[in-house]
């Protein structure tokens, strides 16, 4: 009786070593055209796409800080305008404000001395 050996080879796919790249690859293109870039284009195309959004929110926030700024300034002025405003219009009403104006246009009217009377509707 004749032993036979039998020998158990596993075959294990061989693994791809990392092919180094080279500067000529980069300079020729062929780097964005192997299958591990070809294979992340939706992941490039979604980091662009959240890039440009990004600058665009950044400029209309920019946008908007401006706009309050011009709005706050608006207001300093549109208040500072009233105040003033209302201080002129309360001399302007004072007694002797009225009597000097009405001296200086040279209108023919007197200060009245009778206090004014209240009148009474009867009801029906």
């Amino acid at each position: 009786m004749t032993k036979e050996r039998i020998e158990f080879i596993d075959e294990k796919p061989e693994k791809k070593s990392p092919k180094k790249t080279t500067i000529r690859e980069f300079v020729d293109g062929r780097v964005l055209t192997s299958d591990a870039i070809t294979s992340q284009i939706p992941f490039f195309v979604l980091v662009a796409l959240l890039a440009i959004l990004y600058i665009a929110n950044r400029y209309h926030a920019e946008k908007l800080v401006r706009q309050a700024t011009r709005l706050e300034n608006q207001v300093r002025e549109l208040r500072a305008e009233a105040i003033s405003s209302a201080a002129e219009l309360t001399d302007s009403s004072k007694r002797s404000a009225l009597i000097n104006l009405i001296g200086r246009k040279g209108l023919d009217l007197k200060e009245s001395v009778v206090p004014p009377r209240k009148i009474i509707a009867d009801e029906k």
